[in-house]
């Protein structure tokens, strides 16, 4: 059998899917799942047993032995706690069993996960619930397979102590909400809208034994010292190069892990960056997709070790050079085959498209910190604005097409733009490409590319998970409130109803709308005249999720209370102080155990050099010279080391954690880039058979 027939017969193998479901369930068992899964359908808790028996053996069939209820909780990362598949009968003999009760439940000790106050130290329970709507699927773990059953996370009261339960919330709450939009335009066939998701997942890779030898690649994921190299990404030669043998052999078996449970990775290139890398996977509904990407970045990981790489999530691993973000490509699509997104052939005819795309861009406009909210995270200060990332101000990219129609339209003017044609570039040999209705900007934070939204912020180490119940609940605000107006127009007003309301959108809402440099100096200055809010910092962007406005639409749709919103405000914010703290502690050894030393002894062997020319009568201006540079230079990484040490202990006992983040972000953050310059000017001068750790050009030009 040739590979690429091997791999189609293995894509989806390892995941319990529709085609074995419909193998071994019985008909009415496997119906009324379907309706669960399809129609939103409450769960017929007295199919469960039913569903259990089968999955246990056709996992059993392929060899494991053990189950897990896999969870988010608000780690950011995924949870786990392995069972096996056996009973105990008493006399020294046991069955392999697997009741619905076990499928459909756990109880996970939830005071051990971050909880923002949601439940008490001593307060343990909690509970996992199987979610139907996303398959079960194998994994192997190295020794054998097990079992993986996604499930939401929630407390003993109720509340959501995990990412996947509000996605889900916010899943009804868009589609309840679309739907309406949708019968208001003549729609009777559709039953739900789904939000869509295709993340983009950035990563960097190292050579294991670089990693091994640094302490800050080891605790942060990130270098908090390091020289640039004499080449970066200035030549430009990295992105989309040939994939080099050792990179190649290590995505192949990536891809072929994931196919087999069902994740869809299709495309994979060198990054700009030198060992920056991408893979991208095709959409799929939104809950999906989420648990899509968790299984994308734990499989990048594992998979690295086993080539003796390492793979970096983190958002900025290296300075000086592009940083890794996770572009969520957002759509909405109904169960009648629409994508909602379309402009079609005539975007400006094309009421029910316009509805959609002001729905979005006003829910943008209007929310903007929150949405900038959810891609804040400590890593990502490094990224955002930096010259690879959208800036931390928000606004969309429309291409000139669409903004040209949305200025006829706020004048009352259903007109086409003008003709995009094809693309002919005078070579016979060469086929006409029809030209698409946009450019690509990839400056954007927030860019249409065709027919959905490409909201670039994200970063590479976070879950997709929150930035999807944001972009879902927002947009389901701004749904409802065109909805609950057209409702009430009479039939035959009813165009005219539309076209009113699009005018008061665009008028109200076009200054978000930017199809420039959002790089450039001159966009910040224009930005802040149009009133764009530009949130540089974590605990400044947190600050959206408790105001008033924000816990009331979140409340008002049933995805977040109050106190859960609350809770990942907290968290977050604890988050980010404990993120720094850990890179500020680990600058502070590094710099006494390793670099203090280092320059030392270079030091010592250049007195002694001077002192032995001096005793032989030897002039060298050169090697005083360089005493008094390494001298100087030890003096000021030994003086910047305790300016960060005291910074520190200034800001230790801060409460609570949202004004410790911020007195962080004045203090410490500042002292520990003070600190790295000194340690990297050193650098610059010390051989580097002295130097204690490898260096950017060993790491980044990996061969």
């Amino acid at each position: 059998m040739h590979h690429n027939e091997n791999t189609l017969y293995t894509f989806g193998e390892n995941v319990f899917n529709d085609r074995v479901m419909r193998e071994r369930l019985p008909e009415a068992v496997y119906k009324k799942l379907m309706a669960t899964i399809n129609e939103g359908i409450p769960l017929d808790a007295s199919i469960a047993d039913t569903i259990a028996n089968a999955m246990k053996d056709w996992s059993m069939e392929k060899g494991a032995t053990h189950f897990t209820h896999w969870f988010q909780p608000l780690t950011g990362i995924t949870a786990e706690k392995h069972e096996a598949f056996l009973k105990p009968l008493g006399f020294g003999k046991a069955i392999f069993e697997f009741s619905g009760k076990e499928l459909s439940q756990g109880e996970p000790d939830a005071s051990s996960f971050p909880s923002g106050g949601l439940r008490a130290t001593f307060e343990a329970r909690g509970y996992t619930a199987w979610d139907c709507t996303s398959p079960a699927f194998l994994r192997d773990d190295g020794d054998g397979l097990t079992l993986c059953i996604p499930t939401a996370f929630y407390s003993y009261t109720g509340e959501a102590l995990d990412k996947k339960t509000p996605l889900l919330r916010s899943m009804e709450a868009i589609s309840r909400q679309a739907l309406r939009v949708l019968r208001v335009l003549g729609n009777t066939t559709a039953t739900r809208v789904i939000a869509s998701v295709g993340p983009e997942q950035e990563y960097f890779l190292v050579d294991r034994d670089y990693y091994e030898q640094r302490l800050d690649l080891i605790m942060s994921g990130r270098t908090l010292f390091g020289a640039p190299p004499p080449k970066g990404q200035e030549l430009e030669d990295q992105y989309f190069g040939s994939i080099r043998d050792r990179i190649n052999a290590y995505m192949r078996e990536v891809d072929e892990e994931l196919w087999k449970i069902g994740v869809t990775a299709r495309t994979k290139h060198n990054e700009v960056a030198p060992a920056q890398y991408e893979l991208a996977v095709i959409y799929e509904s939104a809950n999906i997709a989420s648990d899509h990407n968790q299984m994308v970045m734990d499989t990048l990981k594992r998979v690295a070790l086993r080539h003796d790489l390492v793979c970096l999530l983190h958002e900025k691993p290296f300075a000086g050079i592009n940083g890794s973000g996770k572009h969520n490509n957002w759509s909405l699509s109904s169960n009648d085959s629409q994508n909602l997104l379309d402009p079609g052939k005539t975007p400006h005819d094309n009421l029910q498209f316009l509805v959609f795309l002001m729905a979005v861009l006003a829910a943008l406009d209007r929310y903007a910190p929150v949405l900038r909210g959810t891609a804040a995270r400590a890593g990502n200060d490094h990224r955002l604005g930096a010259n690879e990332a959208p800036p931390a101000i928000i606004s969309a990219f429309l291409g000139e097409q669409l903004t040209e129609i949305l200025e006829g339209v706020e004048k009352g003017i259903f007109k086409p733009a003008k003709a995009i044609g094809e693309l002919d570039v005078n070579v016979s040999t060469l086929p006409k490409i029809p030209r698409d209705s946009t450019d690509r900007n990839r400056t954007s934070p927030f860019a249409f590319t065709g027919n959905k939204f490409e909201f670039r912020m994200v970063s590479s180490s976070q879950s997709v998970a929150g930035v999807n119940v944001a972009l879902n609940t927002l947009v389901a605000l701004t749904l409802d409130e065109i909805a609950t107006e057209l409702e009430k127009a009479k039939p035959e007003k009813l165009q005219k109803a539309i076209e009113d309301i699009l005018v008061r959108l665009i008028k109200k809402h076009k200054r978000i709308i930017f199809n420039g440099n959002n790089y450039s100096e001159e966009w910040a200055k224009e930005a802040e005249k149009r009133g764009l809010p530009n949130i540089k910092t974590t605990p400044e962007a947190l600050k959206a999720f408790i105001e008033k406005e924000t816990l009331r639409v979140f409340d008002r749709y049933s995805v977040l209370s109050p106190v859960e919103m609350e809770s990942r405000y907290e968290i977050y914010q604890e988050e980010y102080v404990k993120h720094v703290n850990i890179e500020a502690q680990t600058m502070l050894q590094m710099t006494a155990k390793q670099y203090l030393p280092a320059i030392s002894s270079f030091l010592q062997e250049q007195i002694d050099l001077l002192g032995s020319l001096q005793a032989n009568g030897l002039k060298n201006p050169g090697v005083k010279k360089l005493v008094d540079e390494l001298n100087s230079g030890l003096n000021a990484v030994y003086e910047k080391k305790e300016k960060l040490a005291r910074a520190l202990a200034q800001t230790e006992h801060i409460e609570p954690a949202d004004k410790r983040g911020m007195a962080i972000k004045d203090k410490v953050i500042p002292a520990m880039v003070e600190l790295r310059a000194a340690v990297d000017a050193m650098e610059m001068i010390a051989p580097s058979d002295y130097w204690p750790v490898p260096s950017y050009a060993e790491m980044l030009f990996l061969s």
